[in-house]
């Protein structure tokens, strides 16, 4: 049975003991170009390398014995990160885990929203995870927000949402409109001892949960 992809970027990680409590047993790991310098850190080896290695150079002549390496050319259309998703399509998983993903440029992290988004549009299931936060796709699902995330926002990155309802937290709102030149829906709060839902009637929004 397949199991979840875990992604692997070059992006900064500074707890490697926060990226280490998301990983299961089963995952398959694929590291993207720089991301490889985060194997240590991790401490798992990859079961797949994807790179065009411009970020890596070492790794150009490097042998890495019977681990699977797709070589892409520096000049493309695709990020490293995401060719590794859709070779994660190809392969047959439908959940992921983004590692490394975000923070060094906001082109990259931006470009890193579509790619979960591409994903959640493909079917799957996917979250980003930076030192503090946790990044996903919301739509028609409910959705909880557990009371030991302090904050979380909903941001409407990929066109309005409508029949946006909030409940058990800080803001409550129902049957909302939410905009990205009016996004009203920022660090709100789940109500203390209980998990906030979020539900959409129409569209998808980025939701944003913050650890810390």
């Amino acid at each position: 049975m397949m199991k979840r992809c875990v992604i692997i970027g070059a992006g900064p990680i500074e707890n490697y003991e926060i990226m280490k409590s998301y990983l299961e047993e089963g995952d398959f790991f694929i590291y993207c170009d720089g991301g490889l310098r985060h194997q240590d850190g991790l401490g798992v080896k990859p079961d797949l390398i994807v790179a065009d290695f411009d970020s890596y150079e070492e790794g150009r002549d490097a042998d890495f014995g019977d681990i699977r390496v797709i070589r892409l050319p520096v000049m493309k259309d695709d990020t490293d990160s995401y060719h590794a998703a859709k070779e994660g399509l190809r392969l047959g998983f439908k959940s992921y885990l983004l590692l490394g993903l975000t923070g060094a440029r906001l082109d990259h992290t931006l470009a890193n929203v579509g790619l979960i988004y591409m994903l959640f549009k493909s079917g799957a299931e996917a979250c980003m995870v930076s030192d503090t936060e946790e990044v996903c796709v919301v739509g028609k699902d409910k959705t909880y927000v557990e009371g030991c995330y302090p904050f979380f926002s909903i941001m409407p990155v990929f066109g309005d949402v409508r029949g946006l309802t909030i409940k058990d937290a800080k803001y409550e709102v129902e049957d909302a409109r939410l905009s990205l030149d009016y996004p009203y829906a920022i660090s709100n709060e789940p109500l203390s001892n209980k998990r906030a839902s979020i539900s959409i009637s129409d569209g998808e929004a980025l939701l944003v949960k913050v650890r810390s």
